[in-house]
């Protein structure tokens, strides 16, 4: 059966993170790996969760399966924490949502959802978006197509290439958008922007496709999912994948919502039918822990507060790294303006320069990213910013 099988290649991802962990210099830095660091390189466990897995652990009193579309209190708490609470597609009862495995389940299901109304639909994503955008909804059966979004050699958004593109996308087509902080490039869609893109699916008919990863990370909670919510009460459909693993710390307990928006309360209840459907023929069910952890969460005053806090400190030290980034290069005498990392949102950006001097970065400082140079902010440090930036400096 499998012997035709050939070897495909290793996530560049995991190929560096294998690399990086052989590497014997003390100085090393892992700046491919998409998760949150502290001061210390660790990623921590919030103490919100904590105290929320503590009452878990001593309150629950079965393990027995939750259902395909997770529990009733998860749904509703990540509804209001994506769209706010009182947004007028909740209180006309169009909105259905599921639980699922993380952002990437979200993902996954919400394509099969879609194939399954529209066969082999087109789905417009931004060139760049995340590398596992595209075999997430391509498998699923649905065509990839590209719109023009970061121009790598001025560091900014190619923001009427975009519109230009997109006004020829039009009913049965979805563009996919990033909520905020985008990935791999940290250039989001100002306000006045995503007013733009509204209107352009308003008139044209194209159905919204968003992914956010990071709310949270950027400005605010609510700040980071304004231009979700104002597509939201814009459109008649809309689909949403959320992922808990960044802003509530939950990797790899495997956090998310798939969100449908409808046209109506009888489509809604119709197309969740389809998506449980969906969820049915693939996981079966969602798994538990991880999503009773943010239910608690979000539901007790208390842990909510400490949680938004935490938040809050995480944002504030991406962000403050951003600004030492700036500095600390200027200060080591890196040629050209890197004030762009300043002004961009959440965990990435583009550092750039060429994939000649991303390996001589590798080689000679043990200095790790991929090949387009795109850098996890929160790998940095201050006690390892001085050393990154000089690198930098001398391979440039």
């Amino acid at each position: 059966m499998f012997e035709k099988f050939t070897s495909l290649p290793p996530d560049p991802i995991l190929g560096l993170l294998a690399s990086y962990r052989v590497d014997e210099n003390p100085n090393k830095i892992d700046l491919g790996v998409g998760v949150y660091k502290d001061e210390s390189g660790h990623t921590p466990v919030l103490q919100a969760v904590k105290e929320a897995e503590t009452r878990l652990l001593q309150s629950e009193e079965t393990k027995s399966y939750i259902g395909p579309a997770g529990t009733p209190g998860f749904n509703s708490a990540m509804q209001e924490l994506a769209l706010g609470e009182g947004h007028p597609a909740l209180i006309a009862n169009r909105v259905r949502s599921v639980q699922t495995p993380g952002g990437c389940g979200a993902l996954r299901v919400l394509a099969e959802l879609v194939n399954r109304a529209r066969p082999g639909a087109r789905v417009w994503v931004s060139d760049p978006t995340w590398a596992n955008h595209v075999p997430l909804l391509g498998n699923a059966g649905l065509k990839i197509e590209t719109y023009p979004y970061y121009d790598r050699a001025t560091s900014s958004l190619r923001f009427d290439e975009m519109v230009e593109t997109l006004k020829n996308v039009g009913e049965g087509d979805l563009v996919l958008l990033h909520a905020c902080c985008h990935n791999p490039c940290g250039a989001d869609l100002s306000r006045e922007q995503w007013k733009v893109i509204v209107e352009m699916a308003q008139k044209q008919g194209f159905t919204p496709f968003i992914d956010m990863a990071y709310q949270g990370f950027g400005d605010s909670l609510s700040d980071d999912a304004w231009g979700l919510r104002l597509m939201a009460e814009s459109v008649p459909e809309m689909l949403l994948a959320v992922s808990c693993s960044k802003n509530f710390g939950l990797y790899r307990e495997r956090v998310g919502m798939a969100l449908a928006i409808y046209n109506d309360a009888a489509s809604a209840d119709n197309g969740q039918s389809q998506l449980l459907n969906v969820v049915r023929g693939n996981y079966s069910m969602p798994p538990s822990h991880g999503a009773a952890i943010v239910e608690s969460i979000l539901t007790d005053a208390g842990l909510r507060a400490n949680w938004e806090a935490e938040l809050t400190e995480m944002r504030e030290r991406i962000n403050s790294l951003r600004t030492g980034v700036v500095e600390s290069l200027a200060a080591a005498g890196a040629p050209g303006d890197f004030s762009f990392i300043q002004r961009q949102k959440g965990m990435f950006s583009f550092l750039g320069i060429s994939a000649e001097q991303v390996q001589q970065l590798q080689k000679e400082y043990s200095i790790y990213m991929v090949d387009s140079s795109r850098i996890s902010i929160a790998g940095l440090s201050q006690g390892n910013m001085e050393y990154f930036c000089k690198a930098v400096a001398a391979v440039l």
